[in-house]
């Protein structure tokens, strides 16, 4: 896509956010769930494939224009880029990296239209930032053709589980194998017997993004379902996606440190202390700048690392450091937001007391900070910080 296809899709994702979405913050909030006035138009749009290659009727985007396309969703509740961030990122992105070409025809035009929506079935109870310890198996009976695989486990926090078509399940298929060994990933309708998703479930904050339990029960599939048609790639597969997914989520970071430092100004400049407005105090003045610096410095970083992403000179050093940077500093931001309001950021009638709630998980999940800094070292003692 060029610079002025880019420009105008983002002048139009932009008016819709602003428009049209923010207004709904509160409803969203109070249903958990979104209006399907918006999950339509949002799928009329392109976003449930704006990171699908445009040969499988996708936007296409590269790692730079993805960023920018996140920092515009992220103006708003994060729940909104939930709806398609599965279907972009995650998941979509293990069919587009190691499907075989007839399941990229098969589900990719479907994924990107919105039409399917696909979830990425990874975590379990023993296996969260450290997928190795994943237990769900998967055991081949027949051969060839007649290949079946038996997948049986739990998944846990799965995003849209219960909105899915398809889910991308990881599950080993060789039942002597430990840590990162003998990890294979499915496509499994969701619909096939065996197959239960429970109810969404009550989170902290981000509400109208749900995450279900998962469970399989001696659940078939055809051996045209295993990604990639070989076994033992699904480690791969889910480092790839998670690489990319957290450069992604760095993006939606600086998107939410845009809108709640907004809401932080407009504040200050109209709300008044002894006749003055608390724009003029210092010390208010101080947190703003805080604020900014956080929001620039990731902004910055977050862009560079996905111009590195898209010239295949680091897909790992940059997007853990853009995530632990980014979602640390939104905790500060969002910190900062409430105390500039003060009781008033306390509310939850207040876009800050809301961002705030929902700033928590963004430290979390495609990897915690912890995590982070464990890929950050081990990437910066090997010297890939001298490139």
């Amino acid at each position: 896509m060029d610079s002025a296809e880019l420009a105008d899709v983002l002048a139009t994702v932009r008016a819709f956010v602003r428009e049209k979405v923010v207004p709904l913050e509160l409803q969203i909030e109070a249903d958990d769930a979104f209006p399907a006035e918006v999950i339509a138009q949002s799928a009329a749009m392109g976003l449930y494939g704006w990171a699908i290659p445009a040969e499988h009727g996708g936007l296409g985007l590269n790692a730079e224009q993805d960023a920018l396309l996140a920092m515009e969703l992220g103006y708003t509740t994060p729940a909104f880029r939930s709806l398609f961030g599965t279907n972009n990122g995650i998941a979509g992105q293990v069919l587009v990296n190691y499907g075989t070409p007839e399941q990229q025809r098969e589900w990719l035009p479907k994924i990107a239209s919105g039409e399917v929506v696909a979830s990425f079935a990874l975590t379990e109870p023993e296996a969260g930032s450290d997928p190795s310890g994943l237990r769900t198996r998967a055991l081949r009976e027949g051969e060839g053709e007649a290949a079946e695989y038996v997948i049986t486990g739990t998944k846990r926090f799965i995003t849209n589980a219960e909105m899915s078509d398809v889910l991308i399940v990881f599950a080993r298929t060789d039942p002597q194998a430990t840590g990162t060994k003998g990890i294979s990933v499915f496509l499994v309708p969701t619909d096939s017997p065996g197959v239960t998703v429970g109810p969404h479930d009550h989170k902290m904050g981000q509400a109208g993004a749900w995450t279900s339990e998962v469970f399989f029960d001696s659940v078939r599939v055809p051996g045209a379902n295993l990604i990639g048609g070989q076994e033992e790639a699904g480690f791969r597969a889910a480092m790839a996606s998670l690489n990319k997914g957290r450069l992604h989520i760095a993006a939606v970071c600086v998107g939410q440190m845009t809108r709640i430092l907004d809401e932080c100004t407009d504040y200050a400049a109209q709300a008044t202390q002894g006749g003055r407005p608390i724009a003029d105090f210092q010390l208010v003045q101080a947190m703003i700048a805080d604020s900014y610096a956080d929001l620039a410095s990731s902004r910055a970083l977050v862009l560079d690392s996905a111009r590195r992403w898209d010239a295949g000179a680091d897909r790992k050093l940059g997007p853990s450091t853009s995530k632990l940077v980014a979602s640390e500093a939104l905790g500060r931001v969002a910190d900062r937001g409430v105390q500039i309001l003060g009781g008033m950021g306390y509310m939850r009638e207040s876009a800050i007391e809301r961002f705030y709630r929902a700033a928590r998980l963004f430290r979390i999940y495609e990897g915690t900070s912890e995590i982070q800094r464990l890929v950050i070292a081990r990437q910066v003692l090997k010297g890939a910080h001298r490139q």
